[in-house]
């Protein structure tokens, strides 16, 4: 058996696992993140006719067959020049990655990550109301935050499905790669991935503004200038929802205004106070007693005394407006693990973990 067959087999055994990761390291066995989270070395997988094939570390040359396959010739010459590429691959109809190849010290790594074939809904993640009511708005910027392996694609995705079944909207996403594939239901959805379809985040912002949208999209807001084309678009009757890799809600606005130049942040500051709609900052923690994680939120959403304190430059103060919030919707993230710890959902040591103000918080006294 070949290695691309023998690979081929490892994706199917990991896709009816449900395994979110798999990872290929030259001289090391396929590895696979499990549903507790952690990485596991595979030495053997089973095949169709239930005999396990017998796994052995991969060789330098079999890690770029796997990436010539993945890539194809184009994109894998695009990679032996750069060393590391993003790009996505369909193993079945119902089996898709979001990939990254890159170099090591060892040789040619892969990172799978997988994406879910069925779109969530909003009701599945436990997005309630509140958020269709923010879907619902016809321009603002609405931004999901936190590291990776967090769901933020999974939570952008449900919202724009939720647009997509139930509004008359044209809605235009901008990735880098294509994640989920969406299909035009009542909205008609252009998907744009960078690279392939545009030659930037920027160009293709420009762009989308002759393109009529209602609704645009933006895979993540990583540099000043499509930071500053989202907050525009925010402005001029778009809804905008995009994605960062910050720790909770106020440290996404700080980064936004920190990414520019002091001379352009107070103007920053007033364009980001009017156009922000909502943040929600998530993160997987450990299920009590489970093999699996749930999601722990800090919510904020923009009223006049978070518009104030965003102009006068004392986000600081958030923390506060988001305490005494809770009736329009707000949670602090303290507030979201103290609530799942009393519903039995996570341990108490997860949650002495996870806290941020680890004095202050009576459960733990």
């Amino acid at each position: 058996m070949d290695i691309l067959q023998t690979f081929s087999l490892l994706l199917d055994y990991a896709e009816k696992q449900e395994y979110s990761d798999v990872h290929i390291h030259t001289w090391h066995f396929p590895l696979i993140r499990n549903n507790s989270w952690d990485i596991i070395t595979l030495q053997e997988v089973p095949s169709e006719n239930d005999e396990d094939i017998i796994l052995s570390q991969m060789e330098e040359s079999h890690v770029i067959e796997i990436i010539k396959h993945l890539l194809g010739q184009g994109w894998f010459e695009k990679y032996d020049h750069a060393w590391e590429i993003d790009s996505s691959y369909s193993h079945t109809i119902r089996s898709r990655y979001r990939i990254n190849c890159y170099k090591d010290s060892n040789g040619h790594s892969v990172a799978m990550r997988a994406i879910p074939h069925n779109i969530p809904t909003l009701e599945s993640l436990g997005l309630w109301e509140q958020v269709k009511s923010m879907c619902r708005k016809s321009k603002g910027l609405i931004l999901v935050t936190w590291p990776t392996w967090s769901w933020k694609s999974t939570n952008i995705a449900a919202m724009i499905d939720y647009i997509n079944t139930n509004f008359k909207k044209h809605i235009i996403t901008i990735e880098d790669p294509i994640e989920f594939v969406f299909k035009s239901k009542l909205s008609l959805i252009n998907q744009r991935e960078v690279w392939i379809h545009t030659g930037s985040f920027a160009s293709a912002i420009k762009s989308s503004l002759r393109e009529d949208p209602d609704v645009i999209m933006l895979w993540e807001m990583r540099d000043p200038e499509t930071i500053k084309a989202a907050i525009t678009l925010a402005e001029t009757w778009h809804l905008v929802l995009s994605t960062l890799h910050t720790n909770d809600t106020v440290q996404s606005i700080d980064r936004v205004i920190d990414v520019f130049p002091s001379g352009q942040q107070e103007q920053i500051r007033m364009q980001m106070a009017m156009s922000l709609v909502w943040v929600i900052a998530q993160r997987l923690v450990p299920k009590l007693e489970e093999d699996a994680r749930i999601p722990a939120r800090e919510i904020l959403l923009s009223n006049d005394a978070v518009r104030n304190l965003i102009i006068s430059g004392k986000t600081h103060q958030l923390y506060s407006v988001i305490e005494i919030g809770q009736k329009q919707g707000m949670i602090l993230m303290d507030s979201y693990l103290i609530a799942l710890y009393k519903k039995w959902l996570i341990s108490k040591d997860i949650l002495e973990v996870y806290v941020r103000d680890k004095e202050n918080i009576e459960i733990l006294q």
